[in-house]
């Protein structure tokens, strides 16, 4: 509805019945448009960002550079509040109950989303309970092998793991993680089987294939990398569509027989289900403003994330084709959470 026309019949009228048409005028604007209005006053105080895991790591940072950007970009503080537990329920569950106006938002990462639903009861669904905002950021995995290994790329180490059943094993960071669903899906789809060494995280699994207690790990990038350059290792595949920026001799698993194989992690906001549209798509539109700003992209690329950007029904398509695909690398490798 155009208020140019009544705007300007304002100027006809005495002082006292201009204020009460345009009074009268902008309450039927926001009667019929409550989410431009709410939108336009958006927003009027500080906004809190949670994170489901305690501070550092890879969904941490992501967080708090958003934080950063929409500070300056709202024009009002962002907050980051880490609150872990749960494999990241616990903030999930938290932001779930909050008040759908914009002001609670959650740091969603792929596993929290689309691998832990599927694995156990959580007190959220990860399609119903969420507005999708935008992924920030995504980073891929890259198959650690340990030098006494006699394979150089993928498919002698699968013929290798292939000629020698059960004596081929591989580390991750614990079962049902992304780097065990990653290979057992690899695993899958070759049809070879590897007996799995969970870890307590990636750092001890990636720590034992240096010092040779175990032959692979396929780990996130950003704890690879560091390591790539090592004599104990070789780093022979990546799980990406695309081979990384960071190790572009090293060629995906796509690229080595298995044509479409690809996964990746990812950090993205997620608001409360029925947050207004028009507050969604601001937070995008300054979210993927910041995945196209060089300064920006440099720090993502200093932990071996790659920058994404969109928009929310693009972050719901991924969401959705990710819940398929870790749906199928579960059943592959029987996890449970422990």
């Amino acid at each position: 509805m155009s208020l140019a026309p009544a705007m300007r019949f304002l100027r006809y009228l005495n002082p006292a019945a201009r204020v009460s048409l345009a009074a009268a005028l902008l309450a039927c604007t926001v009667a019929l448009h409550p989410s431009i209005a709410l939108a336009q006053v958006w927003p009027q105080k500080a906004l809190r960002l949670v994170v489901p895991f305690t501070p550092g790591g890879v969904t941490d940072a992501i967080a708090r550079m958003s934080a950063e950007w929409l500070t300056a970009r709202l024009g009002q503080p962002v907050v980051v509040d880490n609150r872990p537990g749960a494999n990241g329920a616990i903030a999930a569950e938290y932001v779930m109950h909050a008040s759908p106006d914009g002001y609670t938002l959650l740091t969603a990462s792929l596993p929290q989303m689309a691998i832990l639903p599927q694995m156990t009861r959580t007190p959220y669904d990860p399609v119903r309970d969420f507005a999708p905002v935008l992924i920030v950021g995504s980073n891929v995995l890259a198959l650690a092998v340990n030098d006494m290994v006699p394979s150089r790329d993928l498919k002698t180490l699968l013929a290798h793991a292939r000629e020698n059943p059960g004596k081929v094993s591989y580390g991750s960071a614990g079962s049902g993680t992304v780097s065990h669903l990653t290979l057992a899906l690899l695993l899958a789809r070759a049809g070879v089987q590897m007996e799995h060494v969970p870890y307590k995280g990636g750092g001890p699994a990636l720590a034992d294939v240096l010092a040779g207690h175990i032959p692979m790990y396929f780990g996130n990038l950003a704890e690879v990398l560091p390591h790539a350059a090592s004599p104990r290792v070789r780093v022979i595949a990546v799980s990406g569509e695309r081979r990384a920026a960071s190790m572009p001799g090293v060629p995906t698993v796509a690229e080595q027989g298995f044509p479409g194989f690809r996964t990746n992690t990812w950090n993205g906001i997620a608001a409360p289900a029925r947050t207004p549209t028009a507050i969604i798509d601001r937070i995008a539109r300054e979210l993927d403003i910041a995945t196209r700003d060089a300064g920006f992209v440099a720090r993502l690329e200093a932990i071996g994330v790659d920058p994404v950007g969109g928009t929310p029904a693009a972050f719901s398509r991924t969401l959705e084709a990710d819940i398929r695909l870790w749906s199928e690398a579960i059943k592959a490798s029987g996890a449970r959470v422990e």
